[in-house]
């Protein structure tokens, strides 16, 4: 992260205001670096949250013409197995790991009208933070494999989520951190085990470091969607799964990582009674 950066994060005057310029910017370099740049800032409290004026948030985040964005129907199926599947597996989890980046800036800068804690802040912005570095650290992976990200189609459907969310804070932490990552959760573990059984252990260790920051986040969704129940006198539990119904198009199916989502505080109540509902 060079000078240039950081003297364009702290210009931008407040966290809000970097947020959005974050999710607006097209430059996957210039995203990451800002994440970095804004976090710096905000952690060194040389920033506030709030301008005089809220910055509008983009409906779509900033991307570059590449990669090619496909419907999840057509996206071809991806594995570990000899060069050409590792290299569209890393691929696949690179563009989730772009979608995140964009998915906790956007928590961060539209919702910052509302009332809450500075810790609240500090979680969000270091998984903002955490969602920068596993994509830089897939893009390295990428590059040593002589490949980059958009060299590949990707998927269009993550974004829905943000879209849909948008005018509700529970509806979007309900549907980013306590379910879409919770999903991480269940799926990682088996792909570090494949992994090493390749003999890639580079693979399987940026994918631990995926897996065991995925528990945080998990956690501080949990964490701060009972705070909001709480503050408002609903129910955890049934608004979740109400939420879900709402908003969720996919279909919840097992099997779940249930010690890990427990440990995260997302307990099986929360989920299970969903696989019959949208499953």
């Amino acid at each position: 992260m060079d000078q240039e950066t950081r003297s364009l994060s702290a210009s931008l005057g407040s966290l809000q205001a970097g947020a959005a310029k974050i999710v607006t910017t097209a430059d996957l370099q210039l995203k990451v670096d800002l994440a970095h740049a804004l976090a710096n800032a905000w952690f060194s409290r040389e920033i506030s949250l709030r301008g005089p004026t809220l910055l509008p948030m983009p409906e779509r985040p900033g991307r570059p013409e590449k990669p090619v964005l496909l419907a999840p129907r057509d996206m071809p199926k991806r594995a570990i197995g000899g060069s050409t599947g590792k290299v569209a597996l890393l691929h696949s989890l690179a563009h989730i790991e772009l979608n995140a980046i964009d998915l906790t800036w956007d928590l961060i800068g539209r919702f910052a009208q509302i009332s809450l804690p500075r810790s609240y802040y500090d979680d969000w912005v270091q998984v903002g933070l955490e969602e920068a570095l596993h994509f830089s650290m897939l893009q390295g992976r990428l590059s040593r494999l002589d490949a980059a990200y958009g060299d590949l189609p990707a998927h269009d459907g993550l974004w829905h989520a943000a879209q849909s969310t948008g005018h509700d804070l529970l509806a979007r932490l309900a549907l980013i951190p306590m379910l879409l990552e919770a999903r991480g959760l269940d799926v990682t573990p088996p792909m570090i085990a494949k992994a090493r059984k390749t003999g890639d252990e580079d693979t399987a260790s940026a994918l631990e470091r995926i897996y065991q920051d995925e528990k945080k986040h998990v956690a501080f969704g949990a964490k701060w969607f009972r705070f909001m129940c709480d503050r408002e006198r609903i129910r955890p539990v049934p608004h979740f799964q109400k939420l879900v119904r709402t908003h969720f198009r996919g279909s919840l199916k097992p099997p779940f990582n249930d010690r890990a989502r427990s440990e995260a505080g997302l307990t099986p109540n929360f989920y299970k009674p969903l696989i019959k509902i949208i499953g």
